[in-house]
């Protein structure tokens, strides 16, 4: 497992990102399914994430999901914070990645992924900047740049986005317009 110590190389990866993309299940969520009588699934989203996730964007930022499940409210959520692509359904997440840099001109170096299982693996060893939470899986923490503080649903996403914000000076003037 990677060093939570934000060091000078980790920074420089950061601020050549252009396109952040977000797993979903154990990082934008706790990973917990919770299913209703009549089988409907339900997940609950960090609100602290979804804002770090907005001031991406006004960073000029573009974001992404890429999940291997199909869910109508990861669908919701993704609509709700803007989200410039999602791709969800199948474990084979790299085709969606590769199509996602053709479709936006990037090279792999200018992309931060945030994951937590072996599905995101083929994507975690491409991008500029590979990011996990704590809670992830032994063999994602091994091969990531950074691991996070916070766990998956509990403010992952907010960091790595504000990691991101600052390695590219863009935190001060986002978040001036709250600081009034």
């Amino acid at each position: 497992m990677k060093s939570t110590v934000i060091d000078a190389a980790l920074l420089a990866r950061a601020a050549k990102i252009k396109l952040f993309i977000f797993d979903v299940d154990g990082v934008l969520t706790d990973g917990s399914l919770h299913y209703g009588a009549e089988g409907e699934a339900f997940k609950t989203f960090n609100v602290q994430d979804g804002l770090g996730i907005k001031l991406l964007q006004e960073a000029g930022v573009l974001t992404a999901i890429i999940s291997a499940r199909r869910s109508p409210q990861v669908t919701a959520r993704a609509k709700d914070l803007t989200i410039d692509f999602v791709h969800q359904g199948g474990h084979d997440k790299l085709t969606p990645f590769k199509a996602l840099l053709a479709q936006q001109n990037l090279t792999e170096e200018q992309v931060a992924f945030i994951g937590d299982d072996v599905v995101d693996i083929p994507i975690l060893t491409r991008v500029g900047l590979a990011l996990a939470v704590p809670n992830g899986r032994p063999e994602v923490l091994a091969r990531v740049h950074h691991v996070t503080k916070n766990p998956g649903g509990h403010g992952a996403v907010r960091e790595a986005c504000e990691l991101v914000l600052r390695a590219q000076g863009s935190y001060d003037r986002v978040l001036a317009q709250f600081l009034i």
